[in-house]
């Protein structure tokens, strides 16, 4: 065993005695040692029942013939970072929390590893470790929240309560009860209700082959989860006797797949930040365009909130994954599961228990939930959700109002100065610029409550939580701080928006962008030391799922 090399030989006496104070025993010298990395955190409601799951787990790794070592991994809540600039830490902590896996199980020699996540970047920085670390290792989401009820009617953190700001400020609803929305709307521990970025990233890991069949749609707190906790903690055991290892698993089809279910789930763009890093370290690219190709030729069959008005129970009530992965089965490709069966026996086997829920032969769409743009503003592609875009809205020129931070731009939308036929520039806002690439939910949010969704559109080279609707076009590359035509524009230009066509252009001719571009000024960087001053040197940009080099 990997483990060995910590608690086998006369040299590793004070190895093992330094092992025998955590008060393991010496017949556990002969088990598999197994970590348990835990994004647990009383700050986060995606994980703060995670104490329940670590003990299943732990059960698990024992009654599977393992020894269970629980350390930590910190997580950070989207929505409570939004707004301020808490947010230009999420997306960096995407690769912490892959260094610390990686550290953690790399000094102390593991056998294998379960990780424990939920949230945004939790995820996808515990997968970028598997693979990295590449020693067998399973992954164990917590979880969505269970929907909120107010005035006889489900409720939901995004709809209820960011986009109820925009609708109180346009004086649609009262302060009492935009206060009522916020304590109904989130009724316990769970991540956000709706395919926001933590449940599209759950469905793509168990697409993949990383996570127990059903582990992805699972509510949090149920008993069911505790189960799949349970099962998971025992099968990563047998996973190490059988030295099947995540880079076996992340293959460039498994990732396809998940791409061709994000697509059919109608997915946050926030994926084609994470699977182009998690494929990164697995050796894999996977560029822009196949992204595209992938959506051009997928049905969307399911339509959760932001984009619809189902949720992540009633998923998990019509089959989950495995239940959509029936619907696409004769576009997925043989690959590896943690299950056991591959990815298409799984599919096979499944079935839809609600064609209300997955609309395998009544799409909502006839192309994926996720385009990729191109033109003049962005050479090197931009993202939108299309899924959440209305069909007269698919297509808009407007002129162009820019700002170089989301707090500016947020000042002006709620001060009732954006009007319709307007397109929002957020610039200095990507991941170098940022730092960070903070997500745009609050002024999504709040155009969308003050009924402007339809009528406006918003382009940054930042980016967007799963919970945007409407026309709002991110992960524009190559950013403003990187000299992108981004921080060419200026008040007043045309901007042409095509999504059927994939083109985003301002009408400028490249002589006129470069002759801006030269004498363009760069605001001053917003953080100048600590992690993020080091994040933004290193950070490249959005259309290589913002890694590090």
């Amino acid at each position: 065993m990997r483990s060995d090399q910590i608690k086998k030989s006369v040299l590793r006496a004070p190895n093992r005695c330094l092992l025998y104070a955590t008060g393991i025993s010496p017949k556990d010298l002969n088990k598999p040692f197994i970590g348990i990395a835990s994004s647990f955190s009383d700050l986060v409601p995606g994980h703060v029942a995670m104490r329940d799951l670590e003990r299943y787990i732990e059960r698990g790794i024992a009654a599977g013939g393992g020894v269970p070592f629980i350390f930590g991994a910190p997580a950070v809540c989207d929505g409570i970072a939004m707004g301020h600039s808490g947010m230009h830490y999420s997306l960096g902590s995407r690769e912490i929390i892959a260094d610390l896996v990686e550290i953690v199980a790399n000094a102390h020699m593991l056998d294998g590893l379960v990780l424990l996540s939920n949230c945004d970047k939790v995820t996808p920085g515990m997968l970028m470790a598997a693979a990295r670390v590449n020693i067998p290792a399973i992954v164990v989401t917590a979880g969505a929240m269970m929907t909120g009820m107010y005035e006889k009617k489900r409720r939901s953190m995004v709809r209820d309560t960011f986009e109820a700001v925009g609708q109180f400020q346009a004086g649609k609803i009262t302060e009492h009860k935009l206060s009522e929305l916020e304590m109904a709307a989130c009724p316990g521990a769970g991540s956000c209700q709706g395919m926001y970025t933590a449940n599209t990233m759950a469905c793509l890991t168990e697409t993949m082959g990383m996570s127990l069949q059903g582990c992805a749609t699972a509510l949090a707190v149920s008993a069911n989860k505790k189960r799949i906790a349970y099962e998971s903690g025992m099968r990563v055991v047998e996973l190490v006797k059988e030295n099947i290892k995540p880079c076996d698993i992340l293959t460039l089809d498994a990732f396809k797949n998940a791409i061709t279910l994000d697509m059919a789930l109608g997915g946050s763009t926030n994926t084609v930040l994470h699977l182009p890093a998690i494929a990164n370290e697995a050796g894999i690219k996977l560029p822009l365009e196949l992204f595209d190709e992938i959506s051009k030729k997928t049905l969307q069959i399911v339509c959760l909130e932001p984009a619809g008005d189902h949720y992540m129970e009633d998923l998990d009530n019509a089959g989950g994954v495995p239940a959509v992965l029936f619907a696409v089965q004769d576009k997925l490709a043989h690959s590896k599961t943690v299950t056991g069966p591959d990815v298409v026996e799984i599919a096979k086997s499944s079935k839809i228990l609600d064609e209300d829920i997955i609309r395998a032969n009544n799409p909502y769409k006839h192309e994926g939930g996720i385009a990729v743009l191109r033109g003049n503003i962005a050479p090197n592609g931009a993202v939108v959700k299309q899924a959440a875009v209305s069909e007269k809205m698919k297509v808009f020129s407007g002129k162009a109002r820019v700002f170089n931070s989301e707090d500016d731009a947020m000042k002006s939308i709620l001060g009732n100065k954006i009007i319709a036929g307007d397109v929002v520039v957020i610039r200095y806002e990507g991941p170098a610029g940022g730092p960070g690439m903070r997500e745009m939910l609050g002024p999504t949010s709040a155009l969308h409550g003050m009924g402007l969704s339809d009528r406006v559109a918003l382009l940054t080279d930042g980016r967007f939580s799963g919970g945007t609707r409407g026309p709002c076009i991110g992960h524009i590359s190559p950013e403003a701080a990187a000299g992108g035509t981004i921080a060419a524009i200026s008040d007043g230009d045309v901007i042409n928006i095509n999504i059927p066509e994939r083109t985003l252009n301002v009408e400028l001719t490249d002589e006129e962008i470069k002759g801006r571009i030269v004498k363009a000024v760069k605001p001053e960087p917003k953080i100048k030391t600590g992690c993020m001053a080091r994040y933004a040197k290193l950070v490249q940009s959005a259309d290589t799922g913002a890694v590090l080099k």
